[in-house]
């Protein structure tokens, strides 16, 4: 279990990180998602060891992270961490090697890890020679070729096409089916909302919501889809219970103050005196809609763990 605690970091006067808490749990993806400068880069470089912290204290298995426990870590930073004039597979044998693999296992994870990402005929090549899609698989190959406990990715996704995404998104599930906690960040919110088991939303430095889509879906306005066809506009903008409307999905989009059944009934009585409704159900919004309310401090969706 990986536990982000109370991390505080500052560069001059800038507040990069206010009291980032989360916890990533084994046999977990987790998506870290926020806007540019929201602090994820700078929690995910920490954990790493490669900034020091403030205040706060990150935790890996309930122990403060040191620099023994720091290399069961796989980490795959957003810019280019390789050596572009260095072969891709010796590369890959080094930086196993360097995390105390022996040359013979170094040897076996880099082909190993080469074929799994459809690498194997570009093992000879300088990785500045290959496209940046390729560079990315090498990247995540080179978070892998040691066989770390914990997977921290960030923005994984960046830059590849269809095929490549699809092929990551195996490798991410097999290392949390195998029981590793797993945390990448990225602004494919799509992809995130499809593979994650728990998302955390941060914004200015701090873990606004966390949680699983469906929780955070479940803390964020409830809205109501109505289709009524001959219904006059603004049929229900007095009824009890509605706090909003406006004209989408073919019909309106209501916004109610809550979902119990007097509010829905009588919504749905009020739309069958305007005629004939055609459909009438619950809205569940996507996450990138629930993304952009919290980054933009429209709504604050509970979910769990939320910071104070």
């Amino acid at each position: 279990m990986l536990e982000i605690d109370g991390i505080s970091k500052r560069f001059g006067s800038t507040v990069a990180l206010d009291r980032m808490t989360f916890t990533v749990h084994p046999g977990e993806l987790f998506g870290f998602v926020g806007a540019n400068g929201a602090g994820k880069t700078t929690t995910m470089r920490i954990a790493l060891g490669v900034l020091a912290a403030d205040a706060g204290e990150v935790r890996l298995d309930g122990r403060p992270l040191d620099a023994v426990s720091r290399r069961r870590i796989g980490y795959m930073p957003e810019e280019r961490g390789l050596y572009p004039r260095m072969a891709v597979g010796t590369q890959l044998r080094y930086l196993a090697e360097l995390r105390g693999r022996s040359a013979a296992d170094a040897r076996a994870a880099a082909d190993r890890w080469t074929e799994r990402l459809g690498l194997t005929e570009r093992r000879g090549d300088e990785v500045q020679r290959l496209s940046l899609g390729n560079q990315q698989r090498v990247q995540l190959a080179a978070a892998l070729v040691a066989d770390p406990d914990v997977l921290v990715l960030d923005e994984p996704f960046s830059g590849l096409d269809p095929v490549a995404v699809d092929v990551m998104s195996d490798v991410l599930r097999e290392r949390r089916d195998a029981g590793a906690p797993v945390v990448f960040s990225s602004h494919q919110l799509e992809l995130v909302e499809r593979l994650c088991d728990r998302v955390g939303i941060v914004r200015a430095g701090r873990a606004v919501a966390e949680g699983t889509v469906d929780e955070l879906r479940a803390a964020s306005a409830s809205e109501l889809v109505v289709v009524a066809p001959a219904a006059p506009t603004g049929w229900a903008d007095h009824l009890s219970g509605v706090t909003g409307s406006r004209a989408a999905e073919g019909g309106i989009v209501l916004t109610l103050a809550d979902t119990s059944e007097a509010t829905l009934a009588g919504v749905l009585d009020a739309a069958r005196r305007t005629g004939p409704v055609h459909e009438f159900r619950r809205r569940r919004p996507a996450l990138a809609e629930i993304y952009r309310g919290t980054v933009a401090g429209r709504t604050e969706p509970a979910g769990h763990g939320v910071a104070a």
